[in-house]
């Protein structure tokens, strides 16, 4: 089965190495915890907020080998007293795990958009 799993993270700062690092830490716990490998990746789309303009989070996941993935970046819009400096993930994936099974992975300030997961990280 198809199946989608969300994350999110903050970065330090609007810096090439804050945006990638926090990026790699975010997948690499989104695939850790849904016990996911690389293969069974289909598509990733990574928003940033408009703060965020220093990298491309994708490059994140190219530098952990995840060279035949189709992924996007995009902004997002831009609202009003939301969550700065802030990278979600969409990614898409082949799994038999039940949906209720997978594990949405928010990290760092981005806790606060998903406190209903709080205990679940």
């Amino acid at each position: 089965m198809i199946a989608a799993i969300r994350g999110a993270t903050t970065a330090a700062s609007n810096t090439e190495q804050e945006i990638l690092d926090a990026t790699a830490e975010l997948l690499e716990k989104m695939t850790e915890q849904n016990g996911i490998s690389v293969n069974d990746i289909i598509s990733v789309i990574f928003s940033t907020t408009t703060d965020l303009n220093a990298a491309f989070p994708a490059v994140a996941a190219r530098r952990l080998g995840w060279r035949h993935t189709a992924m996007m970046c995009t902004n997002e819009i831009d609202v009003p007293g939301s969550l700065r400096k802030c990278i979600r993930v969409m990614m898409h994936i082949n799994t038999e795990r039940k949906i209720d099974e997978l594990k949405y992975i928010y990290l760092k300030d981005a806790r606060s958009l998903r406190p209903d997961l709080e205990d679940k990280n």
